[in-house]
Order: structure tokens, then sequence, then C-alpha cells
């Protein structure tokens, strides 16, 4: 489990409670509780979302939002160490050594990038199919992202939707001076819901999956680096300080270690 996306989802409920109840106690939760409200903002927020997409890319972004709570796997070091491993493989081998080699790794893109290598393909034609299937993959990430991000443009407008019904009612309803208040409060509640939606469930799981794309997008590019300088028939020391590039300082400090306590 991601323990940030947790910490802060949870966070964000317990902070909203608690600036409720401070000072009248969990008996005010009532006040806030109003069903109508929920089918308006909710219901209108979704169903107008829906609009903007197919009803299988709208079931598809519903459950991505288990992957906001799933522990992201690091995987650079991983991949780098990979790329390293077979280029060491086809500068004493040769590149049809890797063949065999490939069937030890999970990850399917670098192992269709290493078949296509292995098939001779040329260059150019190798960095375009996994460029392709790059982009592919980037665009599907960001429609998901986008489902998030129309729900949170939907959110507050439909709140204020909503809070424009309920004060066409109270104020048709003037006559009753003591109803308005509370009619008031009712209609101001839609609005709550909008911004709730908004701001603590569909702007932070939209940015969760953005993170997590623009990472995977990194990685596939670490690949067809990689990838490209194995074919070239590179030194596979220069080949790992090229893909080092892509790193954070910490994370060559680390993969530096890692290589030494390997190599112990």
């Amino acid at each position: 489990m991601d323990i940030a996306s947790i910490v802060g989802l949870v966070l964000c409920a317990v902070l909203v409670v608690f600036g409720i109840t401070v000072d009248d106690g969990f008996s005010v939760l009532q006040n806030f509780y109003d069903l109508p409200s929920i089918f308006i903002t909710l219901g209108g927020s979704f169903a107008c979302t829906l609009v903007y997409f197919s009803l299988k890319d709208f079931v598809t972004a519903i459950k991505a939002f288990k992957i906001v709570l799933k522990e992201p796997t690091s995987k650079e070091l991983e991949t780098i160490k990979n790329i390293i491993d077979l280029s060491n493989v086809a500068r004493k081998e040769g590149l049809l050594a890797l063949e065999e080699a490939v069937n030890e790794l999970d990850d399917e893109y670098l192992k269709k990038g290493i078949l296509l290598i292995v098939d001779g393909t040329d260059p150019e034609l190798v960095r375009a199919i996994m460029e392709t299937e790059m982009v592919c993959i980037d665009n599907r990430h960001k429609k998901v992202v986008s489902f998030y991000d129309t729900l949170a443009a939907m959110g507050p407008a439909w709140g204020m939707i909503g809070t424009l019904i309920g004060l066409i009612n109270m104020l048709k309803n003037l006559s009753d001076i003591a109803s308005v208040g509370p009619n008031m409060a009712i209609a101001l509640l839609t609005t709550l819901y909008g911004s709730l939606l908004a701001n603590w469930i569909a702007f932070p799981v939209g940015g969760k999956l953005r993170y997590n794309n623009e990472i995977e997008i990194m990685l596939k590019e670490v690949t067809i680096e990689g990838l490209l300088s194995i074919q070239a028939g590179e030194n596979p020391r220069v080949i790992e300080e090229k893909l080092k590039s892509f790193l954070s300082p910490e994370q060559r400090t680390e993969f530096s270690e890692g290589d030494e306590n390997g190599g112990e």
C-alpha cells in the first residue's frame, strides 16, 4: 500500500471533521448531511464527466483509483542494471546470445526491444517501434488523468448548481423567516460537497496518476537508450554512465553502492 497516498487522503478527512466538530462535538456532523445535495453534486459531476468519455474509459478510470493506493515500485535501478547485464552478455557472446538471456526478464517492454535487436531490426526502426508503444502508453495514462481533471472541474460547478437550486427554493418561501437559515445552510452544502470532491479526491488522485506516468515514461526512455546502445556495440561502462544521467544524485549513489556490494 502507498502510505503517502493513504495518509494524505485520511488526514484530509480527519482535518475537515476536526474543524467541524472541535467546538460543538460530533453531533454537529448531521448538519453536513443532505441526501438531495449528494445526488445533485456527486451524481451530476459523475454523469457530466461520463459525457466526456466512453463507458469503457469511464469504468477504466474509476478502477484506476486503486493504483493510487498501491505502493509505487521504483524500477529505475533495476532497469539500468538489467540493461548493463545484457550489454555485457552482448559484448562477450554477441547479440544473438541475448535471446536466451531475455527469458529471465520480467520487463515486457525491455524484452520486446531485445527481441527486435536479436532479429536484426534496423536501429531507427527499433527506436520508432519502441517510441510508438511508449507514446500509446502515455496517451492511455493521460486519458485516465484527464478523467480526474474533468471530475475536479465538474465538482465545484455542480456544487454551485445545487446551491442555486437551494437558493431559488429558499427565496420562494421567504414568508417563513425561520426557515431561511436552515434552507441557506442546506443550499451551501452542495458547494461544500463539490469542493471536497475536487480538492480531496479528484485533484490529488489525478496528480498522483500523472506523477506515476511520468516515472513510467522516463523508464521507457531509459530502456530505449539502453537498447540502442547495446545494438550499437557500446562499452557497458559507457552505457552505464549514459543511463545514470536519468537518475537523481541520490539514486546514482544508491546504484554505485549496489554495484560495490554486488562485486564483493
